[in-house]
């Protein structure tokens, strides 16, 4: 009785089915032209539609494990040679601008520097810098005559919201002017790299000691403001080289956070193996040097920088 029941459903449904079939024939028959075009164009849209979100499924997929990849790696840098190229220093203490009081600041240089007596070691000399309007990027820099060079620090780091801490390692690993006995002349020109390239001269508006490190405080909040600009951005891959030699490869680092990204936009390079492996010493022609001895610099002065 059941198997009866069965077979009059299904030839019902087929019933239904031939007459739905041939009542679409003869709507599409009576059809004219233009309906007929727009019958086929939405059935191509659909078809795209469906294919690209299909490969977007799929981009999305490969990036992903790319992304995860490219983490592994880094982790095993960081269980090998403690750096991490994605998370040089964290956002909360590149951009903690109550790192240090002056006071610490000038009890550091003098800690960290040599014992001298002259008037151009960096414990004892001063500058004489300008008032500085307040922008979108940096509060109002009050100049004054004589300055000395942890009052420009602190006070630019306050302007700017960035740590004292960071501009101490970034002056040191450009231009080693903690420690320096004697420092030179071009050493205070171009105390934070900033505009002065190492096979040229500095700008002029960035030359000398104050405007190398309040202009390197105001760049990195430029920097900040302006990511998108720029070709390192946090939460992404970047492909980062290993050298200014683009023949020395480089490869994808995924950057974690904005700080990370701005160090790189200040100094494009990371470091291969054989710089890493050198520790603090050269490595290969292919090595860059920069961001390996920000990373080494600060957590010998102040603890990891990535927590």
């Amino acid at each position: 009785m059941g198997d009866v029941a069965s077979s009059s459903k299904s030839r019902k449904r087929s019933r239904s089915s031939s007459k739905f079939i041939a009542t679409c024939k003869r709507k599409w028959r009576k059809a004219g032209v233009p309906a007929k075009a727009g019958v086929v164009l939405g059935g191509i849209v659909a078809v795209i539609c469906v294919m690209a979100l299909v490969m977007g499924l799929i981009r999305m997929v490969q990036w992903h494990i790319e992304v995860t990849d490219v983490q592994k790696r880094q982790e095993e840098m960081v269980q090998k040679y403690d750096f991490d190229p994605g998370n040089i220093i964290s956002d909360a203490q590149f951009f903690n601008a109550d790192a240090m009081s002056q006071a610490e600041v000038q009890a550091f240089i003098i800690r960290h520097g040599p014992n001298c007596t002259s008037a151009n070691c960096l414990p004892v000399k001063t500058f004489d810098t300008s008032d500085i309007a307040a922008n979108s990027l940096c509060k109002t820099y009050k100049g004054a005559k004589g300055e000395s060079a942890s009052a420009i620090i602190y006070k630019s780091s306050q302007a700017c919201g960035v740590s004292e801490k960071v501009l101490l390692t970034v002056m040191q690993k450009e231009q080693h002017l903690i420690g320096t006995a004697n420092p030179t002349d071009f050493q205070y020109k171009a105390a934070m790299g900033l505009s002065c390239p190492d096979d040229a001269d500095c700008d002029p508006r960035y030359a000398g000691f104050f405007n190398q490190v309040y202009g390197a405080a105001k760049r990195f909040k430029y920097y900040q403001a302006h990511e998108s600009q720029y070709g390192y951005h946090a939460g992404t891959l970047n492909y980062v080289q290993y050298h200014p030699n683009k023949s020395c490869g480089g490869s994808e680092v995924y950057i974690r956070n904005s700080a990370t990204a701005l160090l790189y936009v200040y100094t494009p390079y990371q470091p291969n193996t054989a710089s890493l492996k050198a520790g603090l010493g050269e490595g290969d022609a292919c090595s860059s040097y920069g961001n390996r001895n920000f990373a080494l610099i600060y957590n010998n002065w102040f603890g990891d920088p990535r927590k």
